[in-house]
């Protein structure tokens, strides 16, 4: 994966685009503007101007960065946040129990009779239950980089945006 070489504070804009896409960016701060605080793990900073040397192993250290474990890990702690490289979202224990049978299925369509077991194993609720849940958690999970898709006719499907 290639890094994106930005001037900040100028391209600013660009910046934000290409963070929504997870593209791994360094970020070159000019003149005396205020250097920015990593948006995530995918970007780093270096004032310019800059060694050659110095630039090189930033953008090393985010292609490594981009093709490692940090990108896959989607994980919900024991209090409920969902982790997925550096963002980390609170969820209700709800949402949270509905996104753990999801990740345990990621990349697999999952029917939504077998989602509502899954979660509700003794007393499963009628359809607007989980319907009011997922609408929650898709915004939630946006911001960590994550979207249920619905497949029509099979299912859902959690996948990385």
């Amino acid at each position: 994966m290639d890094v994106e070489l930005l001037r900040w504070p100028t391209e600013r804009e660009r910046r934000e685009r290409l963070r929504s896409s997870g593209t791994p960016r360094l970020l070159l701060v000019e003149g005396s503007a205020e250097p920015p605080t990593p948006a995530d793990l995918l970007e780093d900073w270096i004032r310019i101007p800059a060694d050659r040397a110095d630039v090189r192993v930033r953008i090393e250290g985010l292609v490594q960065r981009s093709q490692g474990p940090i990108q896959s890990e989607i994980l919900i702690d024991e209090t409920g946040a969902l982790n997925h490289g550096s963002e980390k979202v609170l969820l209700p224990p709800m949402e949270a129990r509905i996104l753990g049978v999801l990740i345990e299925q990621m990349g697999h369509v999952i029917s939504r009779s077998d989602l509502t077991l899954a979660v509700w194993p003794d007393d499963p609720p009628d359809r607007n239950v989980l319907d009011v849940h997922l609408v929650r958690l898709r915004r939630r999970i946006r911001e960590a980089g994550l979207e249920i898709r619905t497949i029509r006719s099979r299912g859902l499907l959690l996948e990385r945006s």
